[in-house]
């Protein structure tokens, strides 16, 4: 019997587009039906280059279903070449070429280097004037999966059809892997203070994603001493493909540093892996401890007031934010956790693990986690627990009636986000702690008023 699925918190695998958008001058290109990428656009912001309004699109139609589309596939990327600015460009597939059969792989192979340089001089161009624009191809049909699996496709691709191994190795230079750009609000400024933070004890980050970002720090990514990846799941697959492909060992950090207690062991694990001195991190970690518990004890009194009224919290989102405002509401603020929803859909070999972090608090707390996608069910669960006072919900706009009809206190910190606009705000750290912060507690004094 067919069931219902409320209120989903992702898109299909085709809204990877965004991850594409997030490298600077980088364009999808869609082998999909028409309005694909309007549908998967959801208002918060494009790669201030391009806009899904004009990705190139083969816009397949009945005729192509029965004569396949290939032959459109091959030229929209020809023309998007001839038209369109870009330092890369990423074919993407939505359900109905892949349902058909179209072999769009082989069509990319038409377009590598020296397939580019023929047709050029074909054209009567200078063979030095040449310029290669290379041209990828990820599998993002729909059916195979949501965004989350997008975007590890998008970087399977840059892994297995762009990189080449290096036999240099820039001492100190760490890929950073995170956020999932666009489905995260925050992704920008997590990923920029993340940075910031392994500046600080000498490490050279490097990211791919966001300004002044794009082929030039890909290029970089098989020159790097590691990988960093700040995730619980996604893109994990990712790392163990590069260590095996370009030699490059990954540090798996499953907590989304948010805040003094989990940000301090951040630094301190990537210390001891990079080969920092340890006198070194510890430093840097008591001037960014000295000013944070500086800020949180002007303001003890309002946290102690309002444990009274919000005993227990929730968290609606992803296992990224589940985890990482569960560590921090319960191990820097003292709160108590009730149970946590993760609606990713998180592939069920990541489940076992992901709970056991659940089970890493301050104070011998645990938090009861439930991997969940209806919205229907996650929402009579809440209704159903005694949070012994207003609950304090944190999660997607979709709570935001439930939080009001029980009289909670309510953050939108999850996808989708429908009450504020982010440009480069961030969780992400000790000063990202503080921001969460100053949201949280500035809905709380709202009740006093």
């Amino acid at each position: 019997m067919a069931k219902l699925l409320d209120k989903q918190r992702y898109k299909c695998a085709l809204g990877a587009m965004q991850t594409v958008q997030a490298i600077t001058r980088a364009i999808p290109i869609l082998h999909s039906g028409p309005g694909c990428a309007q549908k998967l656009s959801d208002g918060t912001g494009s790669s201030g280059y391009f806009s899904p309004n004009i990705f190139p699109c083969t816009s397949i139609n009945e005729k192509d279903v029965v004569f396949g589309g290939v032959k459109k596939l091959h030229s929209t990327i020809e023309n998007a070449l001839k038209v369109i600015d870009a330092d890369l460009y990423v074919v993407l597939t939505g359900c109905i070429p892949e349902i058909v059969g179209d072999d769009s792989e082989e069509v990319v192979s038409q377009f590598d280097k020296a397939e580019q340089l023929e047709s050029f001089e074909n054209e009567g161009g200078d063979p030095d004037k040449f310029v290669y624009k290379p041209v990828i191809y990820a599998s993002t049909a729909g059916f195979k999966g949501n965004n989350y699996k997008g975007h590890e496709q998008i970087i399977d691709a840059i892994i297995g059809q762009y990189l080449k191994k290096s036999d240099k190795r820039q001492k100190g230079l760490v890929n950073i892997w995170a956020d999932v750009p666009y489905q995260d609000l925050f992704w920008l400024g997590n990923i920029r203070e993340i940075e910031k933070l392994l500046s600080e004890i000498g490490l050279t980050p490097n990211s791919i994603f966001g300004y002044n970002r794009g082929l030039d720090n890909i290029d970089k990514i098989a020159q790097a001493e590691f990988n960093l990846i700040v995730s619980p799941w996604v893109c994990l697959k990712n790392m163990k493909k590069m260590e095996k492909k370009l030699g490059i060992p990954y540090l798996h950090y499953p907590t989304l540093p948010i805040g003094a207690y989990e940000t301090s062991k951040f630094l301190r694990e990537i210390g001891k892996f990079a080969g920092i001195e340890q006198e070194k991190t510890e430093k840097v970690i008591k001037e960014h401890e000295d000013y944070y518990y500086y800020l949180i004890e002007r303001y003890a009194d309002l946290f102690l007031e309002n444990r009274v009224i919000n005993k227990e919290f929730s968290v609606v989102a992803d296992a990224q934010y589940a985890l990482g405002i569960t560590k921090f509401l319960a191990n820097d603020l003292g709160l108590i956790p009730a149970k946590q929803f993760i609606t990713d859909d998180t592939p069920k070999e990541f489940r076992e693990n992901i709970k056991d972090e659940f089970k890493k608090l301050n104070y011998n707390l645990q938090a009861d986690v439930e991997f969940e996608t209806d919205s229907y069910k996650i929402h009579n669960e809440i209704k159903a627990h005694d949070y012994h006072g207003y609950p304090l919900i944190l999660g997607s706009y979709y709570e935001k009636e439930l939080s009001e009809k029980l009289k909670g206190n309510y953050l939108n910190i999850s996808w989708p986000v429908q009450d504020k606009v982010v440009f480069d705000d961030f969780y992400a750290g000790y000063t990202g702690g503080i921001r969460l912060i100053e949201d949280i507690y500035t809905v709380a004094v709202q009740r006093f008023n």
